[in-house]
């Protein structure tokens, strides 16, 4: 698919069955899910699709349903970041060789690195294999901050020509395309609509697992219609889905809320716990307001 990416992505969560194996079934269920409501593009393998509690074996399979299910409907960006730069060659070469359409890789979060040792991390990674790289910003997690001025820097690498922008601070989109031109297309992470409107072309989504068809909605009226009325209701209206998946428990919330809408894809991986009781009533409210829970058997 050599199309450019843009629209909402969602970043996809991984189904488990009852004994906390991969469950490829629900994954190639859910994916279709997702495309059906009409969501513009999938990224399994990131961090809501817990991929640093995965093997390798598993990773591949998970890569290799969504990209056969989605069959080139719509793009599959596949994670691919690692602490080891070539852990994450390999991740890579394996979704070019599976099919994936791009990557979607987070800097090194443990070691720290400085601007050159970034520059070297992903120039490696991009001359390793020929899919477009999308970077990924996310300083809370990572203990990296991707600023605009290093951001420009890694635009000079040909394959990295997109980030996940996902800081609180909107203004880093206007000033990544003021610093990056058109070498650089920015996604939001946490901030869509704000986004949007400071010019991001897409938005890698959590919330999009719960209601894409609304999630893709948004970018439409935004970014394609210019209906700003209109996307600022939608927006007040799935305002609480993403703050309900914005903090620390975004996996959690997401697969309580998908076991309540009647799409149960198990209990996240150890060490995340599944949600409280008290968590599950606040969601519970939450979907009975949007009218998403599933109907009584």
């Amino acid at each position: 698919m050599s199309r450019p990416f843009r629209g909402t992505f969602t970043v996809m969560v991984t189904p488990f069955d009852e004994a906390g194996e991969v469950d490829l079934g629900a994954l190639a269920a859910f994916t279709e899910w997702q495309i059906a409501e009409g969501i513009h593009g999938l990224i399994p393998l990131g961090s809501t699709g817990e991929f640093l509690s995965m093997t390798a074996e598993e990773r591949e399979a998970v890569a290799d349903t969504v990209i056969r299910t989605a069959a080139g409907r719509v793009p599959v960006l596949i994670g691919a970041g690692a602490e080891w730069t070539r852990d994450a060659i390999e991740e890579s070469r394996r979704a070019e060789r599976l099919g994936a359409d791009g990557v979607m890789i987070i800097p090194p979060f443990y070691s720290t690195p400085t601007e050159d040792e970034l520059f070297v991390h992903y120039e490696r990674i991009a001359g390793s294999m020929s899919l477009p790289i999308m970077v990924y910003n996310n300083p809370a997690t990572a203990n990296v901050d991707l600023t605009p001025p290093v951001l420009a820097r890694l635009s000079e690498i040909d394959s990295v020509t997109y980030v996940k922008e996902s800081t609180l601070e909107v203004t880093r989109v206007r000033d990544i395309i003021e610093l990056c031109g058109d070498r650089m297309t920015v996604f939001g992470g946490i901030l869509g609509f704000e986004s949007f409107v400071e010019g991001a072309e897409g938005w890698v989504a959590v919330g999009s697992n719960v209601m894409p068809r609304e999630f893709a909605e948004l970018f439409t009226l935004t970014s394609d219609r210019q209906d700003y009325a209109a996307a600022r209701a939608l927006y007040k209206r799935i305002l609480p889905v993403i703050r309900m998946v914005g903090g620390h428990q975004y996996v959690t919330a997401t697969k309580a809320a998908l076991r309540l809408m009647g799409r149960d894809l198990g209990d996240p991986r150890a060490p995340r716990l599944p949600a409280t009781d008290a968590e599950i009533a606040a969601i519970e409210r939450i979907l009975s307001d949007l009218a998403l829970l599933a109907e009584p058997a």
